[in-house]
């Protein structure tokens, strides 16, 4: 493989027929161009769909509630179901198994003020671990924990454009600030790959809200995350099932659909994974479809140079050359054309890639790209190519007699 008598001899027939050579390295190229393309395409429809998930735990459910739109066991319809703190309690005790972490949720809307800087934001009374189901990490301090919410302390954790707004450039960790006219202390503040909107919230302890903000305990709605031990299928029907449950708990119709609202984030995995599937397989499809295109075009352009040097190949096999060599000759050739056309129909198509990226988030098509993994299998896939594309002509070279070979026109 390594003679170089015989690789001088495959670049002297390669640059002898540069048309052929350029155009059956263009078929591998294009084929490969495409390929890159595609999976490209794929996996930025992918960082799409991760980006919309982005603002919460893969595993997340909301639970929440409304009015009633049909009567049920002599009530009318219009009730609006108020949640407690017995169904958080319930909730727990009930779906234990099914439950990895849930959250009361109470929120209002109040006037904020620090100095001589005011502005109006979304208070949420919540347990801790619920930054975890937000996705939020914490750069300064702490987020709360269980004496905040078993003392009902005036703590607050406030989003990183919440500092933005109110400290302008300053340090919120540690300060006190007005909400709805109560003093709190900010304990921490924390970042939401949700976006500037998630990061606008302030958080603080559920019963410190329901103290101050009504003096009962009121739960405005729920957030969890179902065991990920789960699958898809049965964190859907766990969530139907906890819905069943709150239901019959406050008298609601099983037909109703407002009273009582589920948002789990499995379906919408199940959707996405669904689409996904779908997708790469039309991607795998069409991708390796043109491949195996540029593969039968190389081909047929090898069994053109064979039957181009049938005289040639003759007169080898006359002087004595074996099988083997002519086989290694012809196949060596056909790995070398598609390796370099197919390196550089992959190079070409990183490089649309990055310079179209941007471009294409108007499509829903996000930080396109191939990953080092792909890069390596396209690697492996021309010199598979390569290999297919050679072998039969080249075998069918080491089969040519001698005397036919020298009779040929």
């Amino acid at each position: 493989m390594f003679d170089i008598d015989r690789w001088r001899e495959i670049f002297q027939s390669i640059n002898k027929n540069r048309l052929r050579s350029i155009l059956s390295g263009f078929t591998v190229a294009f084929a490969i161009l495409l390929f890159t393309l595609l999976f490209g395409i794929g996996n930025g429809l992918q960082n799409t769909f991760k980006e919309q998930f982005a603002g919460d735990a893969t595993n997340s459910i909301y639970v929440g509630s409304g009015r009633t739109t049909k009567p049920y066991k002599g009530l009318q319809s219009g009730r609006q179901i108020q949640f407690k703190n017995d169904d958080y309690e319930f909730l727990k005790e009930k779906f234990s198994n099914e439950i990895q972490f849930i959250s009361p949720r109470v929120d209002i809307s109040a006037n904020v003020v620090f100095n001589n800087k005011q502005d109006n934001y979304t208070i949420r009374g919540v347990y801790p671990g619920y930054d975890v189901l937000e996705s939020a990490s914490i750069f300064e301090g702490r987020f709360l924990n269980y004496l905040d919410v078993k003392n009902k302390l005036k703590v607050a954790v406030i989003g990183n454009m919440v500092e933005k707004d109110l400290f302008r450039g300053l340090s919120a960790y540690g300060k006190e600030i007005n909400i709805g006219g109560f003093i709190y202390k900010v304990v921490g503040v924390f970042t939401d790959p949700g976006g500037d909107s998630d990061e606008r919230f302030i958080y603080t302890p559920y019963t410190t809200m329901q103290q101050i903000y009504g003096a009962n305990d009121n739960i405005g709605n729920f957030g969890m995350t179902y065991n990920p031990d789960l699958s898809i299928d049965a964190a859907i029907v766990f969530g139907n099932k906890m819905k069943r449950a709150l239901q019959k708990r406050h008298d609601v119709s099983p037909e109703d659909q407002r009273a009582i609202r589920i948002n789990n984030n499995a379906e919408g995995n199940r959707q996405v994974s669904m689409m996904m599937f779908g997708l790469n397989i039309l991607i795998i499809i069409i991708g390796f479809g043109t491949l195996i295109a540029g593969i039968v075009g190389i081909s047929n352009i090898m069994v053109y140079v064979v039957k181009e040097r049938t005289k040639e190949l003759g007169i080898r096999k006359a002087l004595g050359a074996s099988p083997a060599s002519i086989i290694a000759l012809i196949m060596l050739e056909s790995v070398l054309i598609t390796a370099i056309s197919g390196y550089l129909g992959l190079i070409a198509g990183v490089g649309i890639l990055e310079a179209t990226g941007s471009s294409l988030e108007k499509y829903f098509i996000l930080n396109p790209g191939v990953s080092t993994s792909t890069v390596v299998g396209a690697t492996i896939t021309l010199i598979t190519a390569g290999v297919l594309a050679g072998y039969l002509p080249a075998k069918r070279a080491a089969q040519i007699k001698p005397i036919e070979a020298l009779r040929a026109d």
